[in-house]
């Protein structure tokens, strides 16, 4: 067994050695079982990191997975990947950022290793643009599904880009696009302690189901979710984004923490709208019954109304 190094904070670091342990021990890569999607040949390990064998998988979503200590921003990172032509399929995992962003430009804000942040570089084929707003909700349920799977956690989704454990903020999810590539990022709350939470609302792993909170929860969630991903990013694709086609849409539904609550939607234009959350749309938009009929809104901030 590989000791896990410890980061800031007192926070184990992420291990890219643990990562790749946790990849070969299943279908990862949404290829076949065993195949080992570790870092590029070539590519030199962050310090205070060990290294993961130099594997590319042969087949499946994921061709390259990278692991550092630190960066401004994963998301920002893997944009300028895009621009600069890096096909599909590339993962970027830091142990820290600095210069994160949440929606609307927000700073996102997590003490060194006590978070798992990263961001996945997508270029979806035959996917109408009015389709493509099902990235970052096809994340949260990802997430969920790899949350059940490896801490027995029912966490649920508040539309558009949150995960919640119980009423509290466990993950958030950003998806950003450049020419024809999406850059969907996420921020999974791990080993904070309820000081080290930016606000009262917030929550992490170690609080909600502390038992899963162990040395390798990271390595394991992460793996997990590439699992779950791939599997539904490629069924999604190959319908053409056809949410309901491809059975997106009703898991989505099923763990939805928004759908059939009274809700306020703050606009990102300003002004808000008020009224119950009926659903979710085939574009991924909330639709909202209001005292002057129904709206479907492609963004913005969610308070569930008690």
């Amino acid at each position: 067994m590989i000791s896990t190094l410890t980061g800031g904070g007192g926070h184990p670091a992420l291990d890219a050695a643990w990562l790749a342990a946790e990849l070969s021990t299943g279908d990862a890569a949404g290829g076949p079982a065993g195949t080992l999607p570790g870092m590029a040949a070539g590519l030199l390990p962050a310090p205070g990191l060990v290294p993961a064998p130099g594997l590319v998988p042969p087949a499946g979503l994921w061709r390259e997975i990278r692991v550092v200590a630190e960066t401004g921003s994963t998301n920002a990172d893997l944009l300028a990947e895009a621009r600069a032509g890096a096909p599909e399929g590339l993962v970027l995992a830091a142990g820290a950022q600095t210069a994160a962003r949440g929606r609307l430009g927000r700073p996102w804000l997590s003490p060194p290793g006590a978070a798992l942040t990263f961001s996945l570089l997508l270029r979806p084929r035959g996917v109408p643009p009015a389709r493509l707003g099902w990235l970052p909700l096809l994340a949260g349920v990802a997430i969920t599904a790899a949350l059940a799977g490896t801490a027995g956690l029912d966490a649920r989704l508040k539309w558009p880009n949150d995960v919640l454990a119980g009423r509290a903020k466990l993950a958030g999810i950003l998806a950003e696009a450049t020419g024809g590539a999406v850059v969907v990022g996420a921020g999974l709350n791990v080993y904070q302690r309820r000081a080290e939470l930016p606000v009262p609302t917030a929550t992490s792993l170690w609080l909600a189901a502390p038992g899963a909170a162990g040395p390798a929860a990271r390595e394991r969630l992460l793996a997990a979710m590439l699992r779950e991903f791939a599997a539904r990013y490629q069924a999604w694709q190959d319908r053409a984004g056809d949410a309901d086609g491809c059975g997106l849409r009703p898991e989505y539904l099923r763990r939805s923490a928004t759908v059939g609550q009274r809700v306020k939607v703050t606009l990102p234009g300003g002004g808000a709208v008020s009224g119950m959350a009926t659903g979710i749309d085939p574009g991924g938009r909330l639709t909202v019954r209001t005292g002057t009929g129904l709206v479907r809104l492609s963004a913005g901030d969610v308070e569930h109304v008690r």
